[in-house]
């Protein structure tokens, strides 16, 4: 007999998001049965559905009851499973600030915005979230090294870092732009980071900076991601 959960669980686990559309994706989201007996399995071992319902991907996180297990399990605790350097981490935490906060700002103000055109239709139908690609800015790299170069160890670790977070799924990086990538949505908790950010110092480091929206197509890249770097390092996925 073919187990669904059990599909939904290897998929979610050797390919680490799926998109909302997906099939058993949308079963896990809308099917209360099904979510309830993904929810039972995944916390049997210490994991849980990672969504958002303004993010087009879902993925997997670790528990709050099992943090202490997995980031804790040595003499210091460690921010994350995939052998980040604090400064692949600082630049994460930039980059999710500069693309995923005014992402979601755009998403409700057009939310609201057809709210608004709503009450003016008699049988006016509730509209889904818009996830539209669009409302995601993106961040020029000759930029973001002018900003924050400086802050997160200069030229050369920028660039090997915006490879590493590329190829972990957390950005997208095309001809000297950085845009989202399936996991930058998911990888922090918006209600707990958001307002940390804002009202922390990062956020007097990101006023005033505005992402472009579209990236200009004779723009060249700044950085060959491809190059070897002296100082690279092995990262390792979970």
């Amino acid at each position: 007999m073919h187990d669904e959960t059990a599909a939904l669980v290897a998929r979610l686990l050797s390919q680490r998001w799926l998109p909302r559309d997906d099939a058993q994706a949308r079963k896990a989201l809308l099917d209360e049965a099904f979510r309830e007996d993904l929810d039972r399995r995944l916390a049997a071992v210490g994991l849980e559905l990672r969504e958002h319902p303004y993010s087009a991907y879902i993925g997997v996180a670790v528990t709050r009851g099992a943090e202490r297990q997995v980031f804790g399990g040595s003499d210091s605790w460690i921010s994350n499973t995939l052998q980040l350097d604090r400064d692949a981490v600082a630049l994460l935490v930039v980059l999710w600030a500069l693309i995923v906060l005014p992402k979601r700002q755009r998403q409700l103000d057009r939310q609201q915005a057809e709210a608004d055109a709503s009450q003016t239709l008699m049988f006016a139908e509730g509209k889904p979230i818009s996830r539209d690609p669009s409302l995601s800015p993106v961040v020029a790299e000759r930029t973001l090294l002018a900003d924050f170069g400086d802050k997160l160890g200069g030229k050369t670790r920028v660039n090997f870092n915006l490879g590493v977070l590329s190829r972990h799924g957390f950005v997208v990086r095309r001809k000297g732009e950085i845009a989202e990538g399936p996991l930058l949505d998911l990888v922090f908790d918006y209600e707990r980071t958001a307002r940390r950010i804002l009202d922390g110092a990062l956020g007097d480091l990101l006023a005033g900076i505005t992402p472009r929206d579209e990236p200009p197509g004779s723009d060249e890249p700044l950085y060959d991601d491809t190059e070897e770097l002296e100082d690279s390092e092995v990262i390792h996925d979970v």
